[in-house]
């Protein structure tokens, strides 16, 4: 006789071609529980103490140049006074009770306030999204120096120097100069960490389909 054949009872209900059941997708490099997929993950975005160590730096080189600008400007140059340096561009001593460029230059305490809340809404901000692009620590760092800057000659004077002069756009300093191009590279940032997010997914639906 031959050998006998030993099958195990089929469990009620289930069919000998059922498959197995799938075991969990766990890859190395999935988030902490192991169990959750890598494309799931939560990746970090706040500040680092090294993007921290960063955005003082800036600011503070920010903070320093233009209060030492404005000192030589005050010091060489008695109030009105200009200086020709070439074609439309002078060096104007003038004040500006407002915010950039000459405007609301009547609402000093309410510029006052504004640029507190402002400074402190773009610390908070990079506090979570610190490492959302490499450019926010210097981006943030000039727009946060220009802006404490004249905050505290509106707090300790009632008003800030402005000094370059283009004659036909309102005078300005170095503040005003480091926030707008912080405020365009916060921007370009931005715009540039968004497309990146977005790439792999039109990838993946790509793939899908």
């Amino acid at each position: 006789m031959g050998d006998t054949l030993h099958r195990l009872p089929a469990r009620t209900g289930t069919s000998l071609t059922e498959p197995a059941p799938r075991a969990a997708d766990v890859r190395v490099g999935s988030t902490t529980d192991g169990l959750t997929p890598i494309s799931a993950a939560v990746r970090p975005f706040g500040a680092t103490f090294a993007q921290w160590l960063s955005l003082i730096a800036v600011a503070l080189a920010a903070l320093g140049a233009d209060q030492l600008t404005k000192a030589i400007v005050t010091n060489r140059l008695d109030l009105n006074d200009e200086v020709h340096v070439a074609g439309p561009f002078s060096i104007h001593h003038v004040t500006n009770s407002g915010i950039a460029f000459g405007l609301f230059a009547s609402a000093t305490p309410i510029v006052i306030l504004l640029t507190a809340l402002a400074v402190a809404w773009m610390l908070y901000f990079f506090a979570r999204s610190g490492s959302r692009h490499p450019v926010l620590p210097v981006a943030l760092g000039l727009v946060i120096g220009g802006s404490v800057s004249n905050l505290i000659d509106r707090v300790r004077l009632g008003h800030v120097t402005d000094f370059l002069d283009l004659k036909y756009w309102p005078a300005f300093n170095l503040a005003d100069s480091f926030i707008v191009v912080g405020v365009a590279a916060l921007l370009l940032a931005l715009v540039a960490a968004d497309r990146s997010a977005a790439r792999p997914q039109r990838v993946r639906e790509a793939t899908r389909s």
